[in-house]
């Protein structure tokens, strides 16, 4: 009887690595189904938040059209040393001034969540669409959803070397190879669910 609940739990657990490793390879090979989130061209929110770091001309520019479409009323552009390359490009792409605040002291996806979130409640924001770079959007719209369950979270990234044979040329491929060790990373840290 014991012998035969022991091989039972070896093959379930062989089965579960099996599936793991799979599930790994698969994200490996097609990172761009694994890693990139957008929730669809027709969603509004209160407010669009532009996430620094990355290929920064390139989520400014993404905020930019969105707020030209009336996805949203102004733009909260987040990161230190990024907020304000971020804030001249939007000005450059039409956003009026008074449609955009800074947000000048986060360094990290989880510091751009803490610091954007303290501003979003005290306004009593309801609903934010998130911009940032394909690779990076499945992290960021869960890291800002596991501390804010009470905000509607949308992600709109920026497609900048979406492309496979764009990943070397662009430097995408070390930065999005780099966000298969920052997700589980974060998933241990912050106990935040990646799907």
């Amino acid at each position: 009887m014991i012998r035969r609940i022991f091989f039972r739990l070896i093959k379930l657990v062989f089965i579960i690595v099996l599936l793991l490793a799979l599930l790994a390879g698969a994200a490996w090979f097609y990172p761009e189904k694994f890693l990139c989130v957008d929730s669809g061209k027709n969603v509004s929110a209160d407010v669009i938040i532009v996430l620094g770091g990355g290929a920064k001309e390139q989520r400014a520019e993404r905020a930019a059209e969105l707020f030209k479409e009336h996805r949203a009323p102004r733009i909260l552009v987040t990161g230190a040393g990024d907020d304000e390359i971020n804030r001249q490009i939007l000005l450059a792409h039409g956003v009026p001034a008074n449609a955009i605040q800074l947000e000048r002291e986060s360094k990290t996806t989880h510091e751009n969540a803490v610091f954007s979130l303290k501003i979003l409640r005290a306004e009593n924001v309801q609903s934010a669409i998130l911009v940032t770079t394909w690779y990076h959007s499945r992290r960021a719209e869960k890291i800002f959803e596991c501390f804010a369950p009470e905000i509607k979270f949308y992600s709109r990234p920026s497609y900048f070397g979406f492309a496979s044979a764009d990943w070397k040329k662009t430097g995408v491929g070390k930065r999005m190879r780099l966000e298969f060790l920052k997700l589980p990373g974060y998933v241990i840290r912050y106990g935040m669910n990646p799907f």
